[in-house]
């Protein structure tokens, strides 16, 4: 039936669509991070000559990540930097490494989000000055004045602090870790970072006290750095294997590590956030709202080789008196990607979690999984329930289509006839149908409704599965300790299949042979194609079609019987 036509050509679309997608999972090459450098030599020529950055192996070479005293373990960097040492803080969901070298946090373990459920005791480690070059520094720079090196008023992130101690476990609700530096001249900087338990939000202050005679100008400026990565496409349109930065100027803005490349950014915004990406976890720097603040990027290299790209945010200049003294504050966030959280910390970094071209699809189906979540305390279910809603919301519409295709079932003959009377003038055959269909009522498209109903909201979950921290390592029941991975015994896809088949059994049959055998075979490609997709997603097609296979008996039955 040529009525059928569109119909057949969305299915192709979409199978198109599967088969892209699937490849990407497994062919795709995954972001792969450049190495850092571990050269002592190489380490040793570059830090001196790269003033304003740290140099890429400096600090890894200069304290061992096990040895919280930082005593030197390779004596040309040891030189260049004598007083390093690593503060080891632990919070309830934070193991975290803080640098003395300008109070940079460089390390940062998530507690409660192991690596891998085959390595549940091993947290999954965010930055990583050592292996990823991805680090959170902040420091302050001196207004201009001639003659005078600025560093000796004021701490950049390459200055020194000095710790109380190199150790600190949270015991209350409130850990406090003061780093201090002088200049021994009467300026003392006071580098604070506060935790809280059960937070990934890490307040952060600079306080300056004044004791010179001079009165102090100057600004603070927080930066996240990171390595550069070969790829950054994991999947279709490469939403949620992104790494790179983002920011927010009134709308969120991903500022990749090509963007860089080819332009720096340099902007005036009122509050806003700057952060650093990766798939499910995000950190990011939220400085006062209510300043109008600086942003900037900058590229850094080694020896003409691209060491590191850097995002920041710089506050505006304050002036303290001789005697006073005053304080930059900020937020400092490294965690998962919780829109709850995120979105109460500050405007649009929610966005962070991003669903593509479909947010408006995917958001209301992430409200509804967690609202059946919060009652059933299992995603698997909450799946299951959301497509036992998505049925009820459009039942009646399907009802409608599956009406039409009955009544075009029952004009077969009328339109056979219609074919060998018009088969010399196309023109005339498609007028004929057309006043054939307004007599009787029928839109020959409405059977395409069904799928055009269920595409968008699979491609909306597929994201919701993909993006979604919660659905990270998210068990249902039985073997499935994961619904974000592919079904290793392949039992959800086989039963989709299975069950794609019955429903077919149930449609009206196409007059047309090649769309039968179209579509005959189409079960077994679907089932090969979801044989690799989230057991979520197939946990959800499969449960979508046996609810339409009973709505579609009971339409036949009671509806379309009576026509």
């Amino acid at each position: 039936m040529d009525s059928q036509r569109p119909f057949l050509y969305l299915t192709l679309i979409f199978l198109l669509f599967l088969i892209w997608t699937s490849w990407q999972q497994e062919h795709a090459p995954k972001p792969v991070i450049t190495p850092i450098a571990n050269n002592a030599a190489t380490t040793a020529s570059n830090a001196a000559a790269i003033a304003e950055e740290i140099p890429a192996t400096a600090t890894p070479q200069a304290t061992n990540l096990n040895n919280p005293q930082g005593t030197p373990t390779n004596p040309a960097v040891a030189t260049a930097i004598p007083t390093e040492q690593l503060i080891h803080v632990k919070t309830d969901v934070l193991d975290i490494q803080i640098t003395t070298k300008g109070g940079a946090v460089i390390q940062a373990d998530l507690l409660k989000f192991p690596v891998s459920l085959d390595e549940p005791d091993k947290a999954m480690r965010i930055l990583n000055l050592q292996g990823k070059g991805y680090a959170a520094q902040s420091g302050l720079i001196h207004g201009d004045i001639a003659g005078i090196d600025k560093t000796t008023l004021a701490p950049n992130h390459n200055a020194i602090f000095k710790a109380a101690a190199t150790e600190y476990v949270l015991t209350g609700d409130r850990l406090v870790v003061p780093l201090t530096w002088t200049n021994g001249k009467g300026i003392t900087v006071t580098k604070t970072y506060t935790f809280q338990r059960n937070s990934y939000t890490i307040a952060v202050e600079d306080k300056i006290v004044n004791q010179s005679p001079q009165t102090w100008m100057g600004y603070n400026y927080r930066r996240l750095r990171h390595a550069p990565v070969e790829s950054a496409t994991g999947s279709m349109l490469g939403v949620h294997a992104y790494v790179g930065a983002a920011y927010f100027e009134e709308k969120y803005l991903k500022y990749s590590f090509s963007d860089m490349d080819d332009e720096p950014l340099k902007k005036s915004i009122s509050g806003g956030w700057i952060s650093m990406i990766e798939h499910y976890f995000i950190s990011a720097w939220i400085p006062n709202s209510d300043a109008k603040n600086e942003y900037f990027s900058k590229v850094y290299q080694n020896n003409g080789v691209i060491s590191s790209y850097t995002i920041g945010v710089s506050s505006p200049v304050k002036q303290i008196i001789s005697g006073a003294s005053d304080s930059f504050k900020s937020q400092l966030y490294i965690g998962p990607k919780d829109q709850n959280v995120l979105a109460e910390l500050s405007s649009g970094l929610d966005l962070t979690v991003d669903y593509g071209i479909l947010s408006f699809i995917s958001q209301p189906l992430f409200w509804l999984l967690q609202f059946f979540h919060g009652i059933l305390g299992n995603w698997g279910w909450a799946i299951i329930f959301v497509t036992l809603a998505i049925k009820i919301i459009f039942f009646y519409p399907s009802a409608v289509s599956y009406r039409s295709m009955a009544k075009m079932k029952k004009l077969a003959p009328q339109l056979k006839s219609l074919n060998e009377r018009y088969k010399n003038d196309p023109q005339g055959k498609q007028k004929a149908m057309m006043a054939m269909y307004k007599k009787e009522k029928v839109n020959p498209l409405g059977g395409c409704l069904p799928m055009l109903i269920q595409i968008p909201v699979f491609m909306g979950l597929y994201w919701v599965l993909m993006e979604s921290v919660e659905l990270r390592q998210a068990p249902w029941m039985f073997w499935y300790n994961d619904l974000s991975v592919m079904d290793p015994f392949f039992i959800l896809p086989l039963l989709m299949g299975a069950s794609m088949w019955f429903q077919q059994k149930l449609n009206p049959s196409q007059m047309d042979p090649m769309q039968q055998k179209i579509f005959q075979y189409l079960p077994v490609v679907f089932t090969i194609m979801f044989l690799w997709f989230p057991a979520g997603l197939v946990l959800y097609w499969l449960v979508n079609n046996l609810l339409s296979i009973a709505q579609q008996w009971y339409i036949n039955n009671k509806i379309i019987g009576h026509l």
